[in-house]
């Protein structure tokens, strides 16, 4: 009898908010925090130096090829949010959205392991000659899960409690970005990123798989809004391409563009100044 109502006593201290009860029965889980991400910065430059901007202008060969790829996690130990199929149905939803442009002939999924072993522009580059790319679009993101236990989630110390009071509540906050990088030039060309953030609650033996499905949704959202931001940025830069305002020379494939002559075209302009020069000879000499 006595053991149940001491008990009895802990439940209701606990639905009750007893401060002192919830530092000694969740300690030190009250308040946790997880954290995945990747960083293009700390991709591109991985001994933190970024050297000063140049003068180098990225010269896209229309129609492009482009390879997309999930940038590899910062810490090798980071928890994985996302598993290899769901970042490949992630990135397919990206290639399907933007393979139809025009000047795009193919995008080409890349995984995240050829980037691993190698960082910097360096790695980048043997990403691109390997897969026979022009242009790298790198998808990064930054996920942070804040787990807070309250008093009722002391509950976990009855059975029922555990299955039926909703004492842990999370809040995750994610951002993914894409950036289109010229690696020849190590030039930034184009760059869009989507946010999502979301909160819930959940019971002790529910909140793993709450907490899970929470931040893969998020994942998903803050994507959707990414791809609609990258649209709407990918069509002002096609404006400003044929208005001779973006930072870029396009060239057709295999050909000049711009302005310039290749060496062909040149000969063949030599040769005709060539004929009329020795027409107007003859025509004078004929006269």
């Amino acid at each position: 009898m006595q053991a149940l109502r001491a008990g009895l006593l802990i439940l209701v201290a606990a639905v009750a908010g007893c401060d002192t009860l919830d530092q000694v029965m969740c300690a030190p889980h009250c308040r946790a925090q997880t954290r995945s991400s990747s960083s293009l910065v700390g991709f591109l430059y991985p001994d933190g130096k970024v050297p000063p901007p140049t003068d180098a202008v990225p010269q896209l060969p229309v129609p492009l090829r482009v390879g997309l790829a999930f940038l590899p996690p910062q810490s090798a130990t980071g928890e994985a949010v996302l598993s290899a199929a769901q970042k490949e149905d992630l990135l397919e939803r990206i290639r399907s959205r933007f393979s139809s442009r025009k000047f795009v002939s193919e995008i080409v999924e890349i995984p995240d392991y050829y980037l691993s072993g190698s960082r910097g522009f360096a790695g980048l580059e043997g990403v691109q000659r390997l897969y026979k790319v022009d242009v790298m679009a790198l998808v990064s993101y930054d996920q942070v899960t804040n787990r807070d236990d309250n008093s009722w989630s002391l509950g976990y110390i009855t059975i029922v409690g555990a299955y039926v009071l909703k004492g842990t509540r999370h809040d995750i906050a994610t951002l993914v970005d894409l950036a289109v990088v010229d690696p020849a030039t190590k030039s930034l060309v184009l760059r869009a990123g989507g946010i999502d953030t979301r909160h819930g609650s959940a019971t002790l033996v529910d909140e793993a798989r709450a907490s899970r499905t929470a931040d893969i949704a998020s994942f998903s959202v803050a994507t959707d809004q990414m791809i609609e931001h990258f649209d709407v940025a990918l069509s002002q830069f096609e404006r400003d391409v044929r208005a001779g305002k973006a930072n870029v020379r396009v060239v057709a494939r295999g050909g000049g563009g711009g302005g310039a002559f290749d060496l062909l075209s040149l000969i063949a302009l030599l040769a005709l100044s060539a004929l009329c020069v020795e027409r107007r000879r003859h025509a004078v000499t004929t006269s």
